[in-house]
């Protein structure tokens, strides 16, 4: 039987796929047996799953974050499609199957946004910022900053998407610097590649973007200014009133106290870069909120309670969307 991606599956049609567990969860029927509830994914898609018997040796393998060989069918249950498991098992070396296979990954080729990256730390004269970035980006965390989603699922959910995230950020940054020439464009610049450094703490990549437990205790916002201040402590005669700056855009990107931000933004540079955030999340959140649901005939998305309206679905995306897919097609074929 041939393995196929869930978006290739037609109801009620037997199919093979390697998949992610995202959750797992034994539950128990009305009738008192045992049953597996689990949500799984690939790059296409989330469902969700139950496998109701004959998982008894395989269940303590089963956790976030592992890749799952399954065979089944997708029925219908109370409204909504799901997957009903017949067999399964643990992927294993031999399989050939990767985390990076089924997570989804940022449209834009990563060794284009680590060359605009390099460009942009480079580009930092101010000597102390220069060197505390450079300290920063420095070994592991450089690493993990290039594979960590920006989000668990609300905006840039996907590997790459910290950095893609930052670059915009930088982007719009600099724009607001050559409009005034009074923000403090190293600062500024500074404070958006260091303000989300946090979440390669917070989130782990490799657990289907599940929260670490530091994550989950701290929050990226005290991880990143934790970390931002060890380093500045360790480059000599850094000037006080720049560390408090620095650590002060960290502190307040997130806007509101409401928002999580300790502080409020009371500078110029820390204004800048909390609305820099706010519309590089929410333009990428809405737009896949819109994409995920512009197949059907529907002209508006479901509620979205982050966004707190329903979003209108334009003509004009479904045809991009409809001549991209063709393009990709195309593409794939020799």
């Amino acid at each position: 039987m041939e393995i196929k991606r869930i978006n290739e599956v037609s109801p009620n049609e037997e199919f093979i796929a390697f998949l992610l567990i995202s959750k797992v969860e034994l539950k128990t029927r009305k009738n008192g047996q045992p049953y597996l509830a689990l949500e799984l994914k690939d790059k296409t898609v989330t469902f969700p799953a139950v496998m109701w018997e004959n998982f008894d040796e395989i269940k303590s393998e089963l956790e976030p974050g592992r890749i799952i060989k399954i065979q089944g069918t997708i029925s219908e249950y109370n409204g909504e499609q799901q997957i009903k498991i017949t067999r399964l098992r643990v992927a294993n070396e031999t399989d050939g199957v990767l985390l990076e296979d089924l997570l989804p990954a940022s449209k834009r080729p990563l060794n284009e946004m680590l060359d605009e990256f390099n460009r942009v730390t480079n580009s930092i004269q101010n000597q102390f910022l220069k060197k505390l970035i450079d300290l920063i980006f420095d070994g592991q965390l450089k690493e993990r900053f290039l594979m960590t989603p920006a989000g668990k699922s609300w905006h840039h959910a996907y590997l790459h998407g910290l950095l893609e995230h930052t670059l915009e950020i930088v982007k719009i940054c600099e724009l607001m610097s050559t409009f005034h020439p009074e923000i403090n464009r190293d600062l500024l610049i500074t404070g958006a590649l260091l303000h989300d450094i946090g979440k390669t703490e917070e989130l782990d990549y490799r657990k289907a973007f599940g929260y670490t437990d530091k994550g989950s205790l701290l929050g990226h916002i005290t991880i990143a200014a934790i970390e931002v201040e060890k380093a500045i402590d360790k480059i000599e005669g850094f000037p006080e009133e720049l560390k408090n700056q620095t650590l002060h855009l960290i502190l307040s990107h997130q806007g509101k106290l409401e928002f999580a931000s300790p502080v409020v933004p009371k500078t110029l540079e820390a204004i800048v870069l909390y609305q820099a955030d706010e519309l590089s999340a929410k333009a990428n959140a809405y737009k896949h909120a819109i994409l995920a649901e512009n197949q059907s005939d529907k002209k508006w998305t479901k509620y979205i309670y982050l966004a707190e309206t329903n979003l209108y679905i334009p003509e004009e995306l479904k045809k991009n969307e409809s001549d991209e897919g063709e393009n990709n097609q195309e593409d794939n074929h020799p």
